[in-house]
């Protein structure tokens, strides 16, 4: 299929995670391999069409060329934290300030970020940060003005990924896979370790993805109990104990027996996975440490029942070298750690990737993953010239 030139290539893309460990940014150049494979992306679930169109895709090879210029992640001062952390009981204008205060901090950041560069760029990718998300009651929620990042930047800003995707009775996640698809499919399976564990893999020529466990959402809470930020290299949970009941209990949780696609939000981890935690009466280390079993485990059976045989792991909990062992030990496969590069930013290189799709007026979410009616283009653009 021919369309016109590719324009924006040269985007910043950011993302808040759910863990709140601060703002990554990541300024991206996207190469013109993307050509070739716009109709393979167009037909994504049509193997035999792609088989015809795209080889080096369906053999594993990324079909899009992409270089990571530069990339930080900036801490958010401690009021925002709170803020954030504190942001799903605001009431309805308490969030509406938030969302615009989030942008304006976001903006601020990323014209720091690219002062030498500032010419160059001509798209800025925002995920926002998730304060809400329902798919079954189809809404879902992510905060930080993109009217004022742009404003402030002075770039088009894409923002506002995932609603189009709950419109079109979709999950409205996870977004990445489709780049883990285009930008690393040399994998078989890509797994991000990010306050929530989510999975991408191909299957009978689809690209298949859910939400596994609750991760660093999780660990980080225990963590500050202890007066840490975060449990370094996994430390805390490797002098725990494994409790049995309490392991059997987080197992039994009935999210882990819904089959096809399906996301986990913090309403759920808040609901139904803390109050087991709050009721165990365990010490921290122990509870570390089951969680971390428990972590492992479902990501084991997620991983090893997709087939694959190589695990590409990224997203901070990549760090927790704890964790990675255990990964190690349950997963029937290779499983590869990347430079630190692509461990912390890589789903921030993706949204940009994302933006960069929607810009173009190419599909960026695909319904195989999501549920939806239909791959759609989403994001809203803010700060285009007419």
């Amino acid at each position: 299929m021919n369309h016109p030139p590719l324009k924006y290539h040269h985007v910043i893309g950011i993302m808040s995670g759910t863990s709140l460990d601060g703002l990554d940014l990541a300024y991206c150049v996207f190469g013109e391999e993307g050509k070739k494979v716009y109709k393979d992306l167009k037909d994504i679930n049509d193997k035999e069409e792609r088989d015809r169109e795209n080889q080096s895709c369906i053999s594993g090879n990324s079909c899009w060329e992409y270089e990571v210029r530069k990339a930080i992640t900036v801490p958010y001062p401690e009021e925002l934290s709170q803020k954030l952390a504190q942001a799903m009981s605001l009431s309805g204008y308490e969030l509406a300030l938030l969302h615009n205060e989030l942008g304006r901090y976001i903006g601020t950041q990323v014209n720091e970020f690219m002062a030498d560069f500032a010419e160059e760029v001509e798209l800025i990718a925002s995920h926002g940060h998730t304060v809400f998300h329902r798919p079954d009651l189809g809404m879902t929620l992510q905060i930080g003005s993109g009217a004022d990042i742009a404003a402030i930047c002075g770039k088009p800003t894409v923002c506002d990924f995932r609603t189009l995707d709950v419109a079109l009775g979709g999950q409205g996640a996870p977004l990445v896979p489709i780049g883990d698809e285009l930008l690393f499919g040399q994998y078989d399976i890509c797994l991000n370790l990010g306050g929530i564990s989510n999975l991408s893999y191909r299957a009978n020529g689809q690209r298949k993805a859910y939400d596994i466990s609750p991760c660093n959402i999780v660990l980080n809470q225990l963590a500050r109990q202890m007066g840490k930020a975060y449990d370094a290299d996994g430390n805390i949970a490797r002098s725990g104990q494994i409790n049995t009941s309490l392991l059997e209990q987080l197992n039994q949780l009935n999210y882990y027996k819904q089959l096809g696609t399906k996301s986990l939000g913090r309403e759920w981890i808040d609901s139904e996975f803390f109050p087991i935690l709050n009721n165990c009466h365990l010490s921290v280390p122990d509870q570390m440490r089951t969680v971390c079993e428990h972590i492992a485990f479902q990501i084991a059976e997620a991983c090893n029942s997709s087939g694959g045989k190589t695990l590409l792991i990224t997203g901070g909990g990549a760090h927790n070298a704890f964790l990675i062992d255990l990964i190690r030990e349950k997963f029937h496969g290779q499983v590869i750690i990347p430079d630190d590069k692509t461990i912390d930013f890589k789903e921030a290189i993706i949204f940009a990737f994302l933006a960069f799709l929607r810009a173009n007026g190419l599909p960026n979410c695909l319904a195989s993953v999501t549920g939806a009616r239909r791959d759609s283009c989403g994001g809203g653009i803010y700060g285009v010239d007419s």
